[in-house]
């Protein structure tokens, strides 16, 4: 009986303190992948290198130039795909939080 008694205090305990917890272990888990899949620190390690390590004579400032410019292409598109990323996880985790509430307050809203 007392473990009746008990239960939604558990299920706000778990709502609210561990599954949160969790959900962003995971996501800093899926972030940390993300850029190493998207090698984004590798681009910005290897910037002022020469694109595919074309060392030779009188191509090398080209090459450097041209590394530059594609290099700052790629690191763009990851930021911007980094960034709806971040935008989902954030929407996801706010609504994880909102969905108890809302399933609550959201019948009695007149549209």
């Amino acid at each position: 009986m007392q473990k009746i008694l008990a239960l939604p205090l558990i299920i706000l305990k778990f709502w609210y303190l561990e599954a949160p917890r969790n959900i962003l272990g995971f996501f800093m888990s899926l972030n940390k992948a993300f850029l190493g899949v998207f090698s984004l620190s590798l681009m910005i390690k290897t910037y002022f290198r020469p694109w595919k390590n074309e060392y030779r004579e009188g191509m090398v400032k080209f090459a450097i130039f041209m590394g530059i410019v594609i290099k700052s292409l790629f690191i763009l598109a990851d930021l911007v795909i980094f960034a709806g990323l971040i935008l989902f996880e954030a929407v996801l985790f706010i609504g994880f939080l909102i969905w108890p509430v809302a399933i609550f307050i959201l019948p009695f809203i007149k549209l």
